[in-house]
């Protein structure tokens, strides 16, 4: 029997998301099954916006970085009418099954949505890297490489003007953008959420570049890092305004640092905010790859009847999880993996 499959794509918008449609629309074709494209993400639940989608409409969006589709970050399940509304308008469009793209909030609907005995299968998508069940996520790739050219062109003015950089990238409870990029940029000094940080610490680390002969530093620094002060951990905001899954909005933690570094060393310092920078553009071959094979098996476990399931990557092969075995987890840089960018400072 041939089914009718809703693919959507939630929260923040992200490169590869195109591959993934693109290639679930493709495999959907080869089992004669009839894709609709949900608009906006859960919202277009509530609102019953849809597009056709098929092999001609997804032509020439693999390189395409955002989505197609448009996405939100609403949730569905924030009270009980707007979850009676999205079972009803399921209904209403026909869909045999729904395809959510998304990260650990769009994913979390989709396991409350399947606990409603409704056919879900889930693909993972963050360039924060922070989804358990999955070694990586698509997007990832493509953040990181976008981050590391950013510190890399940052050496040569830091250098040229001994002065300290810090550079604030994305990462709201795990690291993994942080880590990836300084080590493979080359920064003096990288900090994320997992593991707070004091301001005499960096400050201490700077000082003894300079003692050394090495006038300029890059500090490296995750949206999500603990400052330690008298007060405890604090985290910066750049708005108190949470979004409909309880979430502030982080930003200026990297501001704040290169004010306190500067005031307590001494020295020049200057901070840059990547920001959306790192979620834009042209995704990398790597993540259009991995996107394209999640896609196709995310239309596989429909084909099997496999439900609640989230594709994944184990090492190189591709694996179904149990969206609730991931529910309400985060994958984080574990203490091996963060002393390694110790090696690296005076």
């Amino acid at each position: 029997m041939n089914k009718r499959i809703g693919i959507l794509t939630g929260g923040g918008d992200c490169p590869g998301l195109n591959a993934v449609i693109r290639a679930v629309v493709w495999r959907a074709t080869q089992y004669q099954d009839k894709v609709i494209g949900i608009k906006n993400g859960w919202a277009g639940l509530l609102n019953c916006e849809t597009m056709p989608l098929d092999r001609k409409s997804v032509g020439g969006i693999l390189y395409r970085g955002g989505t197609i589709l448009g996405t939100s970050r609403t949730n569905i399940f924030k009270d009980s009418s707007t979850a009676n509304l999205a079972m009803k308008n399921i209904k209403k469009m026909g869909l045999d099954v729904v395809i959510a793209v998304g990260g650990e909030d769009t994913l979390g609907a989709a396991y409350k949505l399947s606990q409603k005995n409704f056919p879900v299968v889930g693909v993972p998508k963050t360039i924060d890297n922070d989804l358990a069940g999955t070694d990586f996520t698509f997007g990832f790739d493509t953040a990181v490489s976008i981050a590391t050219e950013a510190v890399d062109r940052i050496h040569t003015t830091a250098e040229s003007h001994n002065r300290v950089l810090v550079v604030e990238v994305m990462g709201r409870h795990a690291g993994w953008i942080a880590t990836y990029s300084g080590l493979a940029g080359g920064a003096d000094i990288i900090l994320v959420p997992e593991y707070p940080f004091t301001v005499e610490e960096v400050c201490n680390a700077v000082r003894r570049r300079h003692d050394a002969g090495k006038f300029f530093s890059i500090v490296v620094i995750a949206e999500g890092a603990q400052m330690v002060t008298k007060k405890g951990k604090e985290v910066v905001l750049s708005s108190k305004a949470k979004d409909e899954f309880g979430h502030v909005r982080l930003g200026g933690i990297g501001a704040v640092l290169a004010e306190k570094i500067e005031d307590e060393t001494g020295y020049e310092t200057r901070v840059t905010v990547l920001g959306h920078i790192q979620r834009g553009g042209t995704p990398t071959a790597h993540d259009r790859v991995l996107a394209t094979r999640y896609g196709v098996e995310a239309m596989d476990c429909v084909k099997d009847g496999d439900f609640g399931k989230m594709v994944a990557l184990n090492g190189t092969k591709i694996a179904r999880v149990s969206l609730k075995s991931i529910a309400k987890k985060i994958k984080t840089i574990d203490r091996d993996f963060y002393e390694l960018t110790k090696v690296f400072q005076y």
